[in-house]
């Protein structure tokens, strides 16, 4: 199911309807419809900052014309929620515990057994 996401901004908790992407050898900033997916080089912006957008000099911004639109909800996904609420509520879903961690060291991080086992 798809989630609504927010603004990328600092402190702004409004829903996204724009993405912003930069073309760094071209010096422009790219503000269009809100992207399927969210990127990883890519920020999901609101549409007061999707207009308000300002970029350093010597820059351009390339802006999608006409209204952002925040997305609505298709069928498939009113359809997945509605199977996963019901998977959720079988009184007869197994319930797989979790598997045990390795112990020794991987990286940075120290596995400690679990005390209960040993």
């Amino acid at each position: 199911m798809r989630s609504v996401r927010k603004c990328s901004r600092t402190g702004c908790g409004n829903p996204a309807v724009a993405t912003l992407t930069y073309a760094y050898a071209d010096s422009t900033a790219v503000v269009g419809p809100l992207a399927t997916y969210s990127e990883p080089h890519s920020y999901d912006l609101c549409e007061e900052h999707a207009l308000r957008l300002t970029v350093p000099r010597g820059w351009e911004v390339v802006r999608h014309d006409g209204e952002f639109a925040a997305p609505e909800p298709s069928v498939d996904d009113l359809t997945a929620l509605a199977e996963a609420v019901r998977e959720a509520g079988r009184p007869d879903r197994p319930i797989e515990p979790p598997e045990p961690a390795p112990a020794g060291r991987r990286g940075h991080l120290r596995v400690l057994p679990d005390p209960v086992t040993e």
